[in-house]
């Protein structure tokens, strides 16, 4: 994958074996895969198995290859072709969705949610509707880059913290010293 990709494109090999008739190792046709790590991509797989897909909670090898096959994007190509992913496979994969996609960064990825609240595909949707970022084409972009918009929008959209009595202390301070500076007085 080069840095940046909206999907990644990996090539899934078939699993090599002896023709006997031929008296040669057959490989099987190999499947192109395009990928996405999207919003799509994670409300189809919440769909699926009825559960949130972010968070804690360890993905089962069965929920880990829906969610790969939930990824694949243009042709169709049976959940079976993801059995044959070689470890170099899982690896790019892991990369691409670890990848930020962007230049802003956080300290963390995901935007905020309230204390205890569970992020969903719909919650998701929801921020997007709330800060009027369009559903398409936002909901195929790298799930980190539309956190980072909503994030910055988040940012963008709140009241300043209000100051603390020993920040307007220093800040007094720092003015009234550059006030006296300018004029060259002493007090």
């Amino acid at each position: 994958m080069k840095g940046g990709q909206r999907v990644l494109t990996i090539t899934v090999k078939g699993d090599e074996f002896w023709d006997e008739d031929s008296e040669t190792f057959v490989h099987p046709h190999a499947f192109e895969l395009q990928l996405e790590h999207s919003l799509v991509s994670l409300s189809k797989w919440e769909a699926e198995f009825k559960k949130p897909f972010l968070g804690p909670a360890e993905k089962t090898s069965e929920e880990a290859l829906a969610y790969i096959h939930h990824m694949i994007v243009g042709t169709y190509v049976p959940r079976e072709v993801l059995n044959w992913l070689s470890e170099e496979n899982v690896e790019a994969i892991r990369d691409y969705m670890a990848s930020e996609m962007t230049a802003t960064w956080f300290h963390e990825i995901q935007p905020e949610a309230k204390s205890g609240e569970t992020i969903t595909s719909e919650l998701i949707y929801y921020w997007m509707s709330a800060f009027q970022v369009p559903f398409h084409p936002a909901e195929t972009w790298h799930l980190s880059r539309l956190f980072t918009l909503i994030r910055i929008a988040n940012v963008k959209n709140s009241k300043p913290k209000p100051m603390s009595k020993a920040e307007i202390y220093a800040r007094n301070k720092r003015l009234n010293a550059e006030r006296r500076k300018q004029m060259g007085t002493s007090g």
